[in-house]
């Protein structure tokens, strides 16, 4: 499978397997390349259409740190099946209630899906395999597991019109039932040996939000890798959600070849995600995501000159430093975070910067584009990402170069 070979006890093989399962139904989201024109033939008018993905970002944000606590609290396979069972839910909406109200309420359970698994997901394979004394595997079964949910895209994504044509609901009924493949993965993960539920009262709960957020202020080097990712996740996120079509049609490539270039993409960016520890063992994993930031905002800024066909290898090159940092960055979150009482907490308050930043600057991108100045967004994009990891560079030496000062012993 994509070249792994996990040596490691049948243990914590069956685990992996198990994760790899899940994260491919779970990730397969088989309307996301019609989402836009299902919702336009059933009448809803662009604001609405947009309006609703706003709403979404915001819920997304709100409910990050609640189901962080809860998966920290009460384990974090409940988390899993949970989140994949809301999934479920989420995507038979749309089938029985195809106008606004119903895909509002399609993308508020899918936050609340998302959000249970962000960071519980990560929580859960990171502690699995150390205590199997295994922690050195994490960093290859993260990124193949990001692999695995990619590849499943490269299949089934072209055809997804077609089925549309056949049967218009019918990529939410096939989420619907990825979705329940996943219930059925969650439900057979092995437990975490010697973890145990923290007991107490309903103030106990929350008190994991104070200790989470004094793990973080204990720590600036896991705050600056958390303001690292932001940098990272942000450009990913614009890049392949946001600009992908705006940048094509610019350079006049036409609709017919989206789908295709998306594929490619994808191809791209699921082979360099099964293969992080390539960067990562040659120059560290925090210079490995600076690196791969500063190259992926340099390929933003390159497609400002491109033709269309340079833009397009701009785009696979931006995927293939897109596949390989995911994985490297959460392995150096999790390296990072002090106390693993909190880890699912900590995971989640990445995600509500991540998604935050992405809010303001889709605001930003709509403006750029509709006063058609789309060059202009990109090289602001390219020189703002540069500028913001040469000053976190700075700082992480900084800190780096602290920490080893206190570790030295006193002479």
């Amino acid at each position: 499978m994509l070249g792994l070979r996990v040596p490691a006890t049948p243990d914590v093989a069956r685990a992996v397997r198990l994760t790899y399962g899940f994260q491919f139904f779970f990730g397969l989201l088989l309307w996301v390349p019609i989402f836009y024109e299902y919702q336009k033939q059933l009448g809803m008018s662009d604001a609405e259409i947009f309006g609703i993905q706003s709403i979404y970002y915001i819920a997304f944000c709100l409910m990050e740190i609640p189901t962080g606590m809860v998966a920290d609290r009460f384990d974090y396979r409940t988390s899993l099946w949970l989140g994949a069972g809301v999934l479920v839910v989420a995507n038979m909406v749309p089938v029985f209630a195809g106008n606004y109200t119903g895909f509002l309420v399609h993308f508020l359970l899918i936050a609340l899906a998302r959000s249970l698994i962000s960071g519980a997901q990560s929580a859960y394979l990171y502690e699995y395999l150390n205590a199997h004394n295994a922690g050195h595997l994490y960093l290859k079964v993260e990124g193949v597991g990001r692999s695995y949910s990619l590849v499943g895209k490269i299949v089934y994504w072209p055809v997804i019109g077609l089925l549309m044509q056949w049967n218009m609901p019918s990529p939410y009924w096939l989420t619907a039932i990825n979705a329940f493949i996943a219930v059925v993965f969650a439900l057979k993960l092995p437990p975490i040996p010697g973890w145990q539920r923290t007991e107490g009262k309903t103030s106990k709960l929350l008190a994991g939000v104070g200790g989470a957020f004094s793990a973080l202020k204990s720590s600036r080097w896991l705050l600056l890798l958390m303001i690292q990712g932001i940098a990272m996740f942000t450009l990913v996120r614009i890049m392949q959600v946001n600009l992908f079509q705006p940048a094509l049609e610019s350079k006049s490539v036409s609709v017919n070849w989206y789908g295709s270039v998306l594929a490619a993409m994808t191809i791209f960016e699921a082979v360099s995600a099964a293969r992080p520890h390539w960067l990562s063992k040659k120059i560290g994993p925090a210079r490995s995501v600076f690196l791969l930031t500063i190259v992926m905002a340099l390929s933003i800024g390159l497609i400002v000159p491109a033709n269309g066909i340079v833009t397009i290898v701009l785009l696979c090159l931006f995927s293939v430093t897109a596949g390989m940092s995911f994985p490297i960055q959460k392995k150096l979150l999790n390296d990072a975070i002090p106390d693993s009482r909190y880890r699912a907490t900590l995971l989640s308050m990445e995600s509500i910067m991540d998604r935050a930043v992405c809010a303001v600057v889709a605001v930003a991108l709509g403006a750029y584009l509709a006063g058609g100045r789309l060059n202009e967004f990109l090289l602001l994009s390219c020189f703002v990402s540069v500028g913001l990891m040469a000053l976190l560079a700075a700082l992480l030496l900084a800190v780096r170069t602290t920490r080893r000062r206190r570790a030295q012993p006193v002479r």
